[in-house]
């Protein structure tokens, strides 16, 4: 058995990388594209590519241009590798004060392309090793300048670090922007997955409130056969009746419990309005309800196949929900359209599918997304069974759900948990 160390030693605590180290790593650091617009998203990559051109335009004789062209390419280098480009460009500017010393016309030319790299550099970095490197372009100036290299005049040297110095500022605040957003996105979507999580909850918890009243129902109908049963028989032996008792008793902990979890989930909030005790409907009132939305405005028409016969009460509960949250959601978003309701009774299946066509009017204002079609998802969900929502063929919406009328086993953990 491997040897562990005791159980109230620290964690190794996490390796981090000196803020310096950056300047020196070779690993590439891409200059990403813009996000918008769409089309001048290498925008940027093509304008430093045309000022590295102009940059190496210069120089009297063919050393000069030499030098001039494998400076302005650091520019190009450091759209990729802005660390390397760094130090490509400080060896190049040296090398140019004191082997070659540009003339007085093109003597900021050197300073404009380490303060371009510079740039780039303060794009990818964060802002204390590109300070340093700045700090670092500016004191290498200076001190050419006091060896009586050719970099101009001290004027020239006060003007190339005030370049690197803009340099710096306008690639510090650029990243930050990027930074910021990426923050925001980041931030968004963790709030758009908790919202949608809790939402799935809030409906699951829904659907369980309704529930209670089957589950309850069943108990209650466990404890009283176990209570008469043994009036049925004449002289039933002891053992028989101390069973029974056994049964009645647990059902009827178990109806103290599930009162218990209806109060839990009930308890939303200290001021919640007191508990709907109107009976769960079934597809007995599916007649009723489609009155109600054909006195509305929606004509709607409803199709029956197969042996129509009793379900299990969370089954026609489930169905039932179903059918008034789509005819629901057709009102709010296609007002007048023609819609249609499929009852299918199969053997050991109940199939739902509600069908609206092209609204003919305007849809009101909606005061925000709804949880109907995660709430029907739910429903057939704990049922074990298949539902589809999407835009119909020919136009305007459907909704399909197949529902097992048999007890479905329950669902495994990673399933039933909100993505």
């Amino acid at each position: 058995m491997p040897a562990t160390g005791p159980p109230d030693a620290p964690a190794p605590a996490p390796h981090r990388t000196h803020p310096f180290a950056t300047l020196l790593t070779r690993a590439p650091r891409p200059l990403p594209p813009l996000t918008w617009p769409r089309p001048l998203r290498y925008l940027p990559h093509t304008l430093i590519a045309l000022a590295a051109t102009a940059l190496s335009a210069t120089g009297a004789d063919l050393t000069a241009r030499l030098l001039a062209v494998a400076h302005a390419a650091t520019l190009l280098l450091a759209l990729r590798r802005p660390t390397s480009a760094y130090w490509l460009s400080l060896i190049c500017f040296a090398a140019i004060c004191i082997a070659h010393p540009p003339t007085h016309d093109n003597e900021l030319w050197a300073w404009l392309v380490l303060a371009g790299v510079l740039f780039l550099l303060a794009l990818r970095v964060p802002l204390l090793p590109a300070a340093t490197a700045a700090a670092l372009s500016a004191a290498l100036g200076a001190a050419l300048k006091l060896l009586g290299a050719g970099v101009g005049s001290w004027s020239t040297v006060a003007t190339g670090t005030a370049l690197y110095a803009t340099a710096l500022l306008a690639g510090a605040i650029r990243r930050g922007r990027r930074e910021d957003r990426a923050r925001l996105a980041e931030q968004i979507e963790a709030t758009a997955a908790e919202r949608a999580r809790r939402t799935v909850l809030e409906e699951r918890a829904r659907i369980a409130r309704e529930l209670h009243d089957v589950v309850a129902h069943h108990m209650s109908l466990i404890s009283i056969q176990a209570d008469a049963a043994p009036y049925r028989v004449q002289d039933p032996p002891g053992e028989l009746v101390t069973e029974f008792a056994a049964i009645r008793a647990g059902a009827l902990e178990g109806l103290a419990e599930l009162r218990r979890l209806l109060g839990l989930l009930r308890a939303e909030s200290a001021d919640d309005a007191p508990a709907d005790t109107t009976p769960q409907p079934s597809l007995e009132q599916l007649d009723a309800l489609l009155s109600q939305v054909r006195a509305a405005g929606l004509p709607v028409t409803a199709r029956v196949t197969g042996t129509r016969r009793a379900l299990p009460p969370g089954v026609e509960l489930s169905a039932y929900r179903i059918v008034q949250e789509a005819l629901s959601n057709t009102l709010r978003h296609a007002p007048g359209a023609a819609t249609a309701v499929e009852l299918g009774y199969g053997h050991t299946t109940l199939t739902l599918r509600v069908t609206n066509g092209p609204a003919t009017g305007a849809a009101p204002p909606s005061p925000g997304a709804g949880h109907g079609l995660t709430g029907m998802r739910e429903r057939v969900a704990m049922l074990g069974g298949d539902f589809a929502a999407g835009p119909a063929p020919e136009g305007g919406y459907e909704v399909t759900a197949t529902l097992p009328t048999h007890t479905a086993p329950p669902l495994s953990a990673d399933k039933d948990s909100p993505a």
